[in-house]
């Protein structure tokens, strides 16, 4: 619950500021998201309203119960995994994949509410911890460049810099040097200044063009993807192996997030956002989507200060507002918000100054993980490698007594993980 401590109006109004931020760093999810799930035959008009609804759940409820300024929405990678690998790839119909999900999110709460979860957070080293942390930040500045147009696809390379007579592009650069500049000064809210300044410029000179228009009239058929969970696959392997691999990435991912995010938070308050999380999970299939976890934007809240429940209550009230004005949503552009994201990522990519590089089998696996995460994209594939990669090289360096048995069977999970994403 929250803090006893009284909070002062300064207090105040800088949690209200954070959790305004971090909903507008991660507000883009509500569209993306759709996107992808349109993709597995989900009618776009109705998941709007369960990613909306959801995240509204999962942010309050964690601010409540946890306390904490995490933002709970569902999670890029994970949407991904839902589409593209349980629909597409297992041939799963929608209404079975929301099953699995209902499913994993069970295996979740099994771990959450056990002692494994205090086990499997004091056992992985600080090395790791930090893997994870520094890679979602250079994950977060992959997508905060992409976002504001200032990477794109290259033609001989995987990527290259964007044309600097693209209006977007210049926009961003603009938004940067806006938002670095307030940052640095140390202006309270720079990132959510940011934000209105370059949203105000780009639509009085008609950079925006929104393509898509959603209203509340569709909220009459929501009950098309409300609880339409089938599980008439059960026993299935296509079924089963997707239960394994989406627990796998549910548990440990959130695990990594939330401990990234917040690094310095006594065992209580991390152990209740990790079961709110969990709870989330499961409660995100049966409003029609894909699973939730901590949004790893909500870094931007905390930055500007955010540090009670506070914060990620207003972001669950701003994702009630922007129900009410779907359509205005549209008129934010991306390079609005990518400097957010990008400053972010960069103060979480700080934290690799703590890591030894005089012992090899110690950073090995940790720059893995960092480089894999970001060119991946995918958070949950990064963290495997590194996983797998650590015991084998304490074992090569002779230093088998620095691995305990829970070290080498979470390690043995990430594994059996790797090889269930060849299988399927």
């Amino acid at each position: 619950m929250f803090r006893r401590q009284k909070l002062i109006k300064g207090d105040i109004k800088r949690e209200i500021l954070a959790g305004t931020t971090s909903f507008f760093a991660i507000s883009y999810i509500i569209m993306v998201n759709t996107v992808i799930l349109a993709e597995a035959g989900m009618p776009k008009e109705l998941t709007i309203f369960g990613t909306i609804f959801i995240s509204i759940i999962g942010s309050i409820l964690m601010g409540i119960v946890a306390d904490a300024p995490i933002v709970l929405t569902t999670g890029m990678g994970v949407n991904s995994f839902f589409t593209y690998t349980l629909v597409l790839s297992l041939g799963l119909t929608w209404q079975q994949a929301l099953a699995v999900s209902f499913c994993s999110g069970i295996v979740y709460l099994l771990v959450a509410f056990t002692k494994l979860s205090k086990l499997f957070a004091e056992v992985v080293p600080e090395t790791l911890k930090t893997g994870i942390t520094v890679g979602i930040g250079f994950f977060l500045v992959l997508i905060g460049l992409e976002k504001g147009h200032l990477i794109i696809s290259g033609e001989h390379t995987f990527l290259q810099l964007a044309s600097l007579d693209n209006p977007l592009t210049l926009l961003t650069l603009f938004s940067l040097i806006l938002t670095v500049f307030l940052f640095i000064k140390g202006i309270q809210g720079s990132f959510f200044i940011g934000i209105v300044v370059v949203t105000a410029v780009a639509n009085i000179f008609g950079m925006v063009t929104p393509t898509e228009h959603f209203s509340l009239s569709g909220l009459g058929n929501y009950n098309q993807i409300f609880f339409k969970l089938d599980f008439s696959t059960f026993f299935s392997k296509s079924f089963l192996l997707g239960v394994f691999a989406l627990s796998m990435i549910l548990i440990f991912e959130s695990m990594g997030l939330l401990k990234g995010l917040m690094p310095e938070a006594e065992e209580k308050k991390y152990l209740s956002a990790y079961r709110v999380t969990g709870f989330i999970t499961l409660l995100s299939s049966i409003f029609g989507t894909s699973p939730t976890v901590a949004a790893a934007e909500s870094a931007t809240g905390i930055e500007e200060g955010g540090k009670t429940g506070i914060t990620s209550i207003t972001s669950g009230v701003c994702f009630f507002l922007a129900l009410l004005a779907l359509p205005l949503l549209s008129y934010i552009p991306d390079s609005a918000l990518a400097p957010a994201i990008i400053i972010t990522g960069f103060l979480m990519i700080q934290q690799i100054k703590a890591v030894n590089f005089d012992d090899f089998s110690d950073y090995f696996p940790m720059i893995l993980m960092i480089v894999l995460i970001p060119f991946t994209m995918n958070i949950s594939d990064g963290m495997a490698f590194g996983f797998v990669a650590y015991p084998l090289a304490k074992l090569f360096a002779g230093k088998r007594s620095e691995l305990s048995f829970p070290m080498w069977l979470i390690s043995g999970l990430f594994l059996i993980y790797l090889i269930v994403n060849v299988l399927i």
